[in-house]
């Protein structure tokens, strides 16, 4: 155990990351291992919030519409979402939740593929509102829907085909999908890809423009520590963006949104992807918390290294300190297969997990047996990883 302990802190004195750790409010006594699920709060948004509330809507009032930037918030913070998530500028629009982006993706995957193709294929081990939406969506344009795991994706693919939607990483396991190969069979079939990447986004690479990916949405208070409930994206490739047919026509995103015409008319671009008028409030303290990627040493392959390192040390320590069968390991090994967390089996999880915040170790719980750990490599240290092993091996005796 000493070994481990000494080697967490040779680790975190050659970690480039290390100083990004006071971009955030954390407290010394809880080791945080639950960013894959609501991101710490980063130092700076509390000040920009209160600017926003007291001067920008106290003071200038509805000036800041255009003043403070308020109407062109959408796109602008969708262009530094864009980098985080391989995109070219121009691609992203912010805006909604991650469901109801899922809908406009889903729906409008299906127009664009076009008359003939009549089924919806849906992860099988997806988050369940994918899946809900899903469902929904087929209703509504006549489609079916078929749940196939990743895996059989290939082996699914028809003329029938319109539209797939799919995890990049699977939220329980943490298994990290192949997007570029899955992506190209699905462009080989005539389909649309529409990709979730709420538990991807700001934790490794993705690649959306260089992997031809169709449409994708994602949301922001996971390892963008956007905050809770933060605004989600959407991304439309941009070959698509004149033929992309939301199935939500908000008067945001109408060409002339203030000539109150009674005829709809989509905007250019991807501000056809928005709808109503946005969460200013929320959207601004996204656009806040999103400035630590502006510093030199943050980026998305310095975080995906820490991340793995983090992961497997986790792993390591875990196989040293935890009694040998108490729990198995459902993440997989591979750096390929593996996003940023760290799913264990336990037949008693709940009521561990329960002991592990208690003992200030913030991990989750996912019916019904799962002990789920989510590594943000912005604000964890190898010392965290190190004492967050340890105690789960205290408590589970």
């Amino acid at each position: 155990m000493s070994d481990l302990y000494e080697r967490a802190r040779e680790l975190d004195a050659k970690d480039q990351l290390a100083g990004v750790r006071g971009e955030f409010v954390l407290g010394e006594d809880v080791v945080y291992l639950d960013g894959n699920s609501l991101g710490a709060l980063p130092a700076n948004v509390p000040g920009r919030v209160d600017d926003v509330v007291r001067r920008q809507w106290g003071e200038l009032l509805i000036r800041s519409w255009t003043e403070s930037g308020w109407w062109t918030a959408p796109e602008r913070i969708g262009d530094l979402i864009a980098p985080l998530v391989g995109a070219g500028g121009g691609q992203v629009v912010v805006g909604d939740s991650t469901s109801v982006n899922v809908f406009k993706a889903l729906v409008g995957a299906v127009r664009l593929a076009g008359e003939g193709r009549d089924e919806i294929l849906v992860d099988a081990a997806t988050f369940p509102t994918d899946g809900y939406i899903a469902a929904s969506a087929a209703r509504m344009t006549g489609c079916s829907v078929r749940a196939v795991e990743p895996g059989e994706v290939r082996g699914a693919l028809s003329s029938r085909t319109a539209a797939v939607l799919l995890n990049h990483v699977d939220y329980r396991s943490g298994r990290l999908h192949d997007l570029p190969s899955l992506t190209a069979a699905i462009r080989a079939a005539g389909a649309v890809s529409v990709w979730d990447l709420c538990h991807s986004a700001g934790a490794l690479p993705v690649g959306l423009d260089a992997h031809g990916v169709d449409l994708a949405v994602g949301c922001t208070y996971k390892f963008l520590n956007g905050g809770p409930g933060s605004p989600a994206y959407l991304y439309v490739r941009r070959e698509h963006q004149a033929a992309f047919d939301s199935p939500l026509p908000g008067w945001n995103s109408h060409a002339e949104p203030f000539g109150m015409r009674s005829e709809y008319e989509a905007a250019d671009g991807v501000a056809r992807g928005r709808v109503g008028t946005p969460d200013i409030l929320s959207m601004l303290a996204l656009e806040a918390a999103l400035e630590v990627w502006s510093r030199p040493d943050v980026s998305v392959d310095a975080v995906r290294g820490k991340s793995l390192a983090l992961t497997d040390f986790f792993l390591e320590c875990v196989e040293a300190y935890v009694p040998g069968g108490r729990v198995e390991v459902v993440t997989p090994g591979a750096h390929g297969e593996r996003g940023s967390q760290v799913a264990l089996r336990c037949a008693d999880a709940g009521e561990v997990m329960g002991r592990l915040i208690g003992a200030g170790v913030v991990g989750d719980f996912r019916a019904p047996d799962v002990l789920r750990f989510g590594f943000t490599p912005l604000y964890l240290s190898f010392a965290d990883v190190e004492r967050a092993a340890g105690v789960l091996a205290r408590e589970l005796g």
